[in-house]
């Protein structure tokens, strides 16, 4: 959601407690798109961030550190001039507009005192930042626009009078869904006042509350009274501030983004390998498929051999009988005429030898590239799996570990902590642990398990390593089938149904010398057919 303009209202009335009468000591630039007012307040000093971005524009304190640029940027420049030492006046905001004025008191190259005024556009792709003059006259802006007399665009460059952008006043979309579903539809054919109230009447006698909107522990959206309109599905967290609620909430979802910008890329770099080990496989294969001529070899030897008699050198071809025929029916066997027909002879035969090792070793190569992909899949699956940036450097560490991505400059050290599996726990008690790759597989299986604790695997399908630990007891049997919904849920068959799942104790699971991260070998074990169930993963999910 963006930040609307009745949530902007919430959002200013809690600034102006802070910022009116305040000082900015520091301004930074970190982005293009963002500025961050280091201000002395009443009693406190606090971060004001300002955000452009189209993606997120908006205005509220913040806590979270941004790292700045070597060399500000020019406008970063020019707002320490005029803005450095200036004292809050007043935040104002034309009604129903996502505009907020930062009405500002500084002092000038002579001492004097003169105003100036921050504008925060907070539209969406329009969103912008301008800095004006005491007379409203534009100094400069993030985002520079050429006016266009015939389609009536405002011009936003330097040097112009500032002027407000038409108004667009209404509702976002969440808050009229939820007036809707309040009053059963009649509020759709209602005034804007109407609403209005009807809002009023939704918000209480609280008035203004920060509200985050959370989906499976996550935050999804923002508002500032209670939305009803999703039901249990969505659970509503209170914030003790609108500054704090838009500051976890952005921040998740920048991490969020980012997170999914880096898997999306590790997985990339992933895929293009397994295609290429894909390729060689197949073209192994063909190789392979090709060697089972090579009888055919060895019985034109043995026909050259016979009649090497009849046989001359510069002969290209010559036309035998075949006795390998069950007619008895004549051949055409090619000769290279530059050969004795000894030589022609032992060709074949060489021929014949070749391809018999060939098959041999490419029998070998197609294995080996085999449980290459087997491995590669198991990292795909991996990258799907991975929760944020811990998840997917350990999976970035174990591909360059493994040869598969070069190891970079910053790459050099380990991650000192590592990330960890994702814990449930069965509704009879029993601590159940999920491997979200192949290091924590490795982890789980190869050194935290004992070995009376019940290893569970989807059965030749690629999936997470689960752990049921038994604490010595014998496992009940719903917490072993549990186990074995939440091994099919984290795996590719999350999507089947009656899907094969092996279990065994550890003791039974092996990994052999050599093999690759995650890769293990197993004996004595049982198999539980299930459904894939991503409610019960919710609910036995320990956080």
């Amino acid at each position: 959601m963006a930040l609307d303009a009745i949530c902007l209202t919430a959002v200013l009335e809690e600034l102006r407690k802070v910022l009116e009468g305040g000082r900015i000591d520091k301004v930074y630039q970190p982005s293009r798109d963002e500025i961050v007012l280091a201000v002395r307040g009443a009693g406190a000093n606090v971060k004001l961030l300002l955000s452009a971005s189209p993606n997120g524009p908006r205005l509220h304190l913040t806590k979270e550190v941004r790292e700045n640029p070597a060399q500000p940027p020019m406008f970063c420049m020019l707002l320490r001039k005029h803005l450095t030492g200036a004292r809050f006046l007043r935040l104002e905001q034309p009604e129903l507009e996502r505009i907020v004025l930062l009405r500002l008191e500084s002092t000038d190259e002579l001492g004097d005192k003169v105003l100036r005024t921050l504008v925060l556009e907070a539209m969406g792709r329009r969103a912008n930042l301008i800095l004006l003059d005491g007379e409203d006259r534009i100094i400069d802006c993030v985002r520079r626009v050429e006016g266009d007399v015939a389609t009536g665009q405002r011009g936003v460059i330097p040097g112009l009078f500032y002027r407000f952008p038409d108004p667009r006043p209404g509702l976002p979309p969440l808050l009229e869904r939820e007036l809707d579903f309040r009053s059963n539809g009649v509020s759709r054919g209602e005034s804007l006042a109407e609403k209005l109230e009807r809002l009023k009447e939704a918000m209480g006698p609280e008035g203004y509350v920060p509200y985050g909107l959370v989906r499976e522990d996550k935050l999804v959206d923002f508002t500032f009274l209670p939305i009803l309109q999703y039901g249990p599905d969505t659970g509503l967290r209170r914030y003790e501030s609108f500054s704090k609620l838009l500051d976890d909430f952005y921040a998740s979802r920048a991490t969020a983004e980012k997170v999914g910008q880096r898997g999306a890329d590790l997985q990339k770099a992933v895929t293009r390998v397994r295609d290429r080990v894909a390729r060689r496989v197949a073209q192994q294969e063909l190789e392979r498929e090709a060697t089972k001529d090579r009888e055919r070899k060895r019985e034109l030897g043995d026909i050259l051999t016979s009649n090497l008699y009849a046989l001359s050198k510069g002969m290209g071809t010559v036309r035998l009988t075949d006795y390998y025929d069950p007619e008895g029916r004549e051949a055409d066997i090619p000769l290279d005429p530059l050969l004795t027909p000894q030589q022609n002879a032992a060709k074949y035969y060489k021929e014949y030898n070749k391809a018999k090792t060939a098959e041999v070793v490419l029998g070998e190569q197609i294995e080996k590239g085999k449980r290459e992909l087997e491995y590669l899949d198991s990292v795909l699956e991996a990258i799907v799996l991975a929760e944020g940036e811990r998840d997917l450097a350990e999976i970035r560490q174990e591909l360059t570990d493994t040869g598969y991505l070069r190891r970079g400059a910053k790459a050099a050290k380990r991650m000192k902590v590592a990330a960890k599996p994702m814990e449930f726990r069965s509704t009879a008690g029993l601590r159940i642990s999920v491997g979200k790759n192949n290091t924590q597989n490795d982890l789980l299986t190869a050194k935290q398990a004992g070995k009376g604790d019940l290893w569970l695997h989807t059965q030749k399908i690629h999936g997470s390593h689960v752990i049921l630990w038994t604490e010595g007891r014998t496992p009940d049997a719903g917490s072993i089938e549990e186990a074995a919904k939440l091994a099919a849920w984290f795996s590719q068959a999350r999507d089947g149904k009656k899907v094969p799942v092996d279990y065994t104790p550890v003791k039974y699971v092996k990994k052999p010398a050599g093999a690759k991260p995650g890769m293990v070998v197993y004996t004595t074990y049982q198999t539980a057919y299930v459904d894939p169930d991503g409610e019960l993963a919710k609910r036995l999910r320990v956080k």
